[in-house]
């Protein structure tokens, strides 16, 4: 199968729903998610334990597995861990860069003003697993909350007769606090609500299948949530000047992460965009999951678009709101500033999404399904919260009571206004 291009001047309505009304897939299992947060809320542990034997086909003895973790971490091959730990280290540098800093600042009118961060207490991260090894995905959804000041980090990741020693050592290393072996809607339901043995959190991240996804939704207004992310998403764009071996392999390498992934190319150069089609042909025969790579390749969100003009491309692009956004193109940074809508932006021939996904240090827990029109990926900010403070001067209050006591009265909250007067009919406090 070769990818076809097309031209974004022709995308018909059912195309243009595809492209643009991406979503995570979460409404089939809606109704048996819910019944599985709800027995976990009422049964906790029996029912994390029930539900664990069904669907992962596993008996869990100790659900908490944070010791075995660090053993994995000591038993690890050298050079893996060294890889782990540098992964890690480039990630808190990043995510330590981000950290805000508490301010207050006086004014000549008496009104003295500020805002302070402070961490939250207890934060839970979701990490796929089971056999499979996710470790930059502890990485991404544990040093955030432990740079940001989290008291507690409570890990959950899918149990397996054998869990994979990579992703528990990376677990350890990023700095978790707790861990258990639960996964799916149960291990989400387990973070909201608390069992016997899982305590309950404040705030729920990381990504996961649509179950993971669907119970996020669920809990969500009973805990926080980061955001709810669907299949992984890239949109590459390119001139004349990329080189079409690159362009596909961004291609190629997002799709193979499942059939519903949505990969696009969008050039406005014709010669760029067969160049591209071809190239992706090829790549995906060599590659491991060729026949995820071109399923994928093959679904409606996906595809090699011609744009009429770069303008064209990039009122596409922001469209889309991709998770990742490549721009292989001469002038990158004028078409980056002209896309505001992306979750994370590649840069020039020599950085390839692949650096971002596991060890740049920015971090790969990003908003799909065009979430980036509205919000960013996991930060240090997803688990801070900020307050406000103000300290007003007898001087400040006076100036300020007409324009209260006014706004006050005209929406007829008279008590708002008389805590006002109260204070400007007495003797001000001198409190600097």
């Amino acid at each position: 199968m070769t990818v076809d291009v097309r031209e974004i001047a022709d995308l018909g309505p059912d195309d243009r729903v595809a492209l643009f009304e991406r979503d995570a897939g979460i409404e089939s299992v809606r109704g048996d998610v819910r019944e599985i947060v709800d027995r976990v809320r009422e049964e906790g542990d029996v029912a994390v334990r029930e539900f664990t034997t069904e669907f992962d086909d596993v008996q869990v003895g100790n659900l908490e597995i944070t010791d075995d973790c660090e053993r994995a971490a000591e038993e690890l091959d050298d050079d893996l861990l060294e890889s782990i730990e540098t992964a890690a280290e480039n990630v808190r540098e990043f995510h330590e860069a981000q950290l805000p800093t508490d301010w207050r600042e006086e004014f000549d009118d008496g009104r003295e003003l500020g805002r302070r961060f402070r961490p939250l207490e207890r934060v839970g991260v979701y990490v796929p697993g089971g056999s499979a090894a996710y470790p930059s995905s502890a990485i991404m959804g544990v040093v955030p909350a432990v740079v940001a000041g989290v008291d507690h980090v409570t890990v959950v990741t899918p149990p397996a007769e054998e869990l994979n020693p990579v992703t528990l050592a990376a677990i350890h290393v990023a700095g978790a606090d707790e861990v258990f072996s639960v996964g799916g809607a149960q291990a989400i339901a387990g973070l909201a609500y608390g069992t016997e043995t899982i305590t309950r959190v404040q705030k729920i991240v990381g990504p996961g299948n649509r179950w993971v996804t669907a119970a996020k939704a669920e809990v969500r207004g009973d805990v926080e949530i980061d955001f709810l992310a669907g299949p992984s998403e890239v949109v590459v764009v390119a001139d004349e000047t990329a080189d079409a071996e690159l362009v596909a392999s961004e291609l190629v390498a997002q799709a193979e992460h499942d059939p519903n992934a949505s990969v696009v190319a969008v050039t406005d150069d014709e010669a760029t965009a067969e160049a591209v089609t071809d190239a992706v042909d090829e790549q995906a025969s060599e590659r491991e999951r060729e026949d995820v790579i071109r399923e994928t390749l093959a679904n409606d969100a996906s595809g090699v678009l011609l744009a009429r003009s770069m303008s064209e491309a990039i009122l596409f692009t922001e469209s889309y709101a991709p998770e990742h956004l490549s721009i292989l193109a001469a002038d990158d940074e004028s078409i980056l500033e002209r896309i505001d809508s992306a979750g994370s932006v590649f840069l020039g021939p020599n950085t390839p999404v692949a650096a971002g996904d596991y060890a740049s240090g920015t971090n790969h827990v990003l908003p799909t399904n065009g979430g980036a029109r509205v919000t960013g990926g996991l930060s240090v900010e997803t688990f801070l919260r900020s307050t406000t403070v103000q300290r007003l001067s007898g001087e400040g209050l006076a100036d300020l009571g007409g324009t209260i006591t006014s706004l006050a009265e005209a929406e007829g909250l008279e008590a708002h206004a008389e805590s006002v007067r109260l204070r400007l009919e007495t003797d001000p406090v001198d409190d600097s």
